[in-house]
């Protein structure tokens, strides 16, 4: 880091206007700066002076007073960086998801225009929207939205993002009412009448067409438990993961209007066989008592699968729906650079 850079980053974080000593007695406390010479002090006194002299209003720095300097706020880099500031203090509840950082940082930044991936990591780690240990949070980026676009496309859904080759991404919301607004509308009907479809099929028709589900999840051995033994599992299998992690579910449906109550969750723990892990899907929703009961971390944790992400996993495998193209003809898109 250049004393320039080191200036800045100490005044930054003083949040108020200091002497060059003590500018300089910080930049090396942080080792943010090698001095190689006998007086360092001097140094930062000539080189934050040079600035301002000579990029006068556009300098980042402003004296203050005889040889006390402060951050210049009409600076276009200073109060671009105040901006920052204000954003990352509106999000209080620390790091968040890359695809909703993805979103924040095109929303606000981007002018309605696509931006590159590793531009959008690098804005959303310079706010702290996301934490990450790994050394490649841009390929993370990279990843996570470009799955989420294709997720949505397969479950029928309009995604939040567009892509536009050589690894620009864009808001879908920019592009307005049409085509794929249409599109999206026209699914949104499919899977509420698909909801419907549902709501009317008798029990052991229900709990088959949750088997086909499982199994297409990736779920192995997948049995109907009979009814008059069910004890209030309705279908078990074995969740396999990659040839390698295997997991034996026991799975209780409800075709129910109203929300599942934790007495629900309760009856599927206690249900629940030797080494065996519950789930339970409904056509409604789930109440916190039942979310809260599900999540007890002393207790055997119970999967909950509302009728949303039901419908959803549904379209996604082509469960009850099929899917229909229409050739457009656009040109070649350059992948990831």
């Amino acid at each position: 880091m250049n004393v320039l850079a080191a200036a800045y980053q100490v005044l930054s974080q003083a949040g108020q206007p200091l002497h060059y000593r003590e500018i300089t007695d910080r930049i090396l406390a942080q080792k943010l700066w090698h001095a190689t010479g006998k007086t360092p002090w001097a140094t930062v006194n000539a080189q934050l002076a040079t600035d301002v002299k000579n990029k006068g209003a556009s300098s980042r720095f402003q004296r203050v007073g005889r040889g006390v300097f402060a951050l210049n706020p009409d600076s276009p880099e200073v109060s671009k960086a105040a901006e920052d500031s204000a954003i990352t203090a509106a999000t209080p509840h620390g790091p968040i998801s890359f695809g909703k950082a993805a979103e924040e940082v095109l929303d606000r930044y981007a002018n309605r225009q696509p931006m590159h991936y590793r531009e959008i990591t690098q804005k959303a780690l310079d706010l702290g929207l996301i934490s990450t240990a790994g050394q490649t949070p841009e390929a993370t980026m990279y990843a996570q939205v470009l799955t989420e676009i294709q997720r949505a496309t397969r479950r029928g859904q309009l995604p939040r993002f567009t892509k536009h080759g050589k690894g620009l991404f864009g808001l879908t919301k920019w592009l307005g009412k049409g085509l794929a607004f249409e599109i999206e509308q026209h699914n949104r009907e499919v899977a509420k009448k698909l909801r419907q479809r549902i709501l009317k099929m008798e029990p052991a028709e229900f709990e088959a067409l949750i088997g086909r589900l499982l199994t297409a999840l990736g779920f192995e051995s997948v049995s109907v438990t009979p009814r008059s033994s069910d004890g209030g599992i309705d279908v078990r299998g074995t969740l396999v993961v990659g040839d390698v992690i295997r997991t034996r579910m026991a799975v209780q449906v409800k075709r129910w209007k109203q929300n599942v109550q934790a007495p629900v969750v309760q009856q599927v723990r206690g249900s629940l066989g030797a080494h065996e892990q519950g789930l339970v899907i409904t056509t409604s929703d789930f109440s916190q008592g039942a979310r809260e009961e599900a999540e007890q971390t002393d207790k055997t944790p119970i999967g909950l699968m509302n009728g949303d992400q039901l419908v959803a996993l549904l379209i996604e495998n082509q469960i009850g729906v099929h899917r229909t193209s229409h050739d457009l003809v656009e040109l070649d898109e350059e992948e990831q650079e």
